[in-house]
C-alpha cells in the first residue's frame, strides 16, 4: 500500500492511501472513525489497523480523486530522524573532492547523525535557502519508517521492524556545514532547515518484486530543472538497513514512526559531482528525485 498525508479542498489534513494511482482514501472517514486521522497514529498501531482494513468493508464514498487533493509529507511529524552514511561511493568521492583519504573506521560501523525531525517538507513544497547560505545542495536518499518498538535488534531480524520506505531529500547548506564541521561536531545548522520526504510511504510487501540479497534493486535518480545529474541504485548500499537498525538500536529503544535515512547514493549531490558539473542550487531551481516503485519527489527552491 502507498500511504499518504493530504490536504482536502476544505483545508483539513488527513491520512490515507492511494488506490489505482488515481484516488485517495481518507482512512478516518472511510472506516467511520475506526482508523485515525494522522499517519503517525496509524503506524503506532499498524498491525491492528492493517488487519481491520483487510477484514472490513470501507465506505467507498470517502474516496477523493488524487488531482483534487494536495499531497503533504506522508509522515509530517516523525518521532525522530537518524540519517546514516551508508553508500561507500558517496563517502569516497566527497572526501576525494576535498583532498581527503577514506576513513578506515567507516568500514567498522555504520554511523549516523540526528537531524531536525520538526522541519519535514513534502512533495511540491518550496524550500527556503538559509539566509547565510550560498552553497545549497540536494541529497538523493532512501529512508525506511519504523513500525515496531524494539531494542538491541539484530540485523537479520530488522525487517520485522520496518513499516515501509520513501524517498528522502536531505537538503544541505554546504558552506555552513563545512565551517561547523571544522570544529569536530555536526552536521547541525548545515542540515537544520529542511528535509523532504514523499510522495508516499510504500509498505515493504510492495517491493518484493525488487528484492535481492540484503536489500532491493531500485534505481535512484535526481534531476535539476529537468537535467539528469545523479543516478545510482539502492543495491549499492555498503551497509544494509538491517545493519543500520542494529546499530541504531544498540542499547537504545526505537519506536514506531522514527525515520532512518540511508545517506546519499553515489553521485547523489552537487558536492560529489562538483560545481563544474552543476552550480549550487539557486532560487526557482526545481529538483526532482525519483526511485523505482517509490515515485517522484519534486521541490522548488523558494524565490522570495
Amino acid at each position: 500500500m502507498k500511504f499518504v498525508t493530504f490536504q482536502k479542498k476544505d483545508g483539513s489534513i488527513r491520512a490515507g492511501w492511494i488506490v489505482n494511482e488515481q484516488y485517495v482514501i481518507d482512512m478516518h472517514e472511510a472506516s467511520n472513525g475506526v482508523l485515525p486521522k494522522d499517519l503517525l497514529s496509524f503506524i503506532e498501531n499498524h498491525s491492528f489497523f492493517m488487519n481491520f482494513i483487510s477484514s472490513s468493508q470501507l465506505n467507498e464514498k470517502k474516496v477523493y480523486p488524487l488531482k483534487d487533493v494536495l499531497l503533504k509529507a506522508p509522515l509530517p511529524n516523525p518521532k525522530s530522524f537518524r540519517d546514516f552514511y551508508a553508500f561507500e561511493e558517496h563517502v569516497k568521492t566527497a572526501r576525494e573532492n576535498r583532498g581527503l583519504e577514506m576513513i578506515p573506521e567507516w568500514y567498522e560501523i555504520p554511523v549516523f547523525y540526528f537531524s531536525n525531525h520538526l522541519a519535514i517538507k513534502g512533495p511540491n513544497e518550496k524550500i527556503d535557502r538559509p539566509e547565510n547560505c550560498q552553497w545549497l545542495d540536494y541529497e538523493l536518499e532512501i529512508a525506511c519508517i519504523l513500525g515496531k518498538e524494539g531494542k538491541n535488534i539484530k540485523a537479520e531480524n530488522a525487517e520485522d521492524y520496518i513499516f515501509g520506505y520513501c524517498i528522502l531529500n536531505d537538503w544541505s547548506a554546504r558552506d555552513l556545514q563545512r565551517k561547523e564541521m571544522k570544529v569536530g561536531l555536526g552536521p547541525a545548522k548545515g542540515k537544520d532547515f529542511s528535509t523532504s520526504i514523499g510522495p508516499y510511504i510504500i509498505t515493504k510487501d510492495e517491493l518484493e518484486d525488487y528484492r535481492i540479497e540484503n536489500g532491493y534493486d531500485l534505481t535512484m535518480t535526481a534531476k535539476v530543472n529537468g537535467v539528469l545529474l545523479s543516478e545510482g541504485n539502492m543495491k549499492d548500499l555498503y551497509y544494509s538497513f538491517g545493519e543500520m537498525i542494529e546499530c541504531a538500536s544498540d542499547g537504545v529503544t526505537l519506536y514506531p514512526g522514527e525515520i532512518i535515512g540511508s545517506g546519499t547514493v553515489g553521485s547523489g549531490c552537487i558536492l560529489e559531482l562538483g560545481t563544474d558539473v552543476h552550480p549550487w542550487l539557486e532560487p526557482s531551481d526545481e529538483i526532482e528525485l525519483e526511485i523505482t516503485a517509490l515515485g517522484k519527489l519534486v521541490n522548488m527552491i523558494n524565490s522570495k
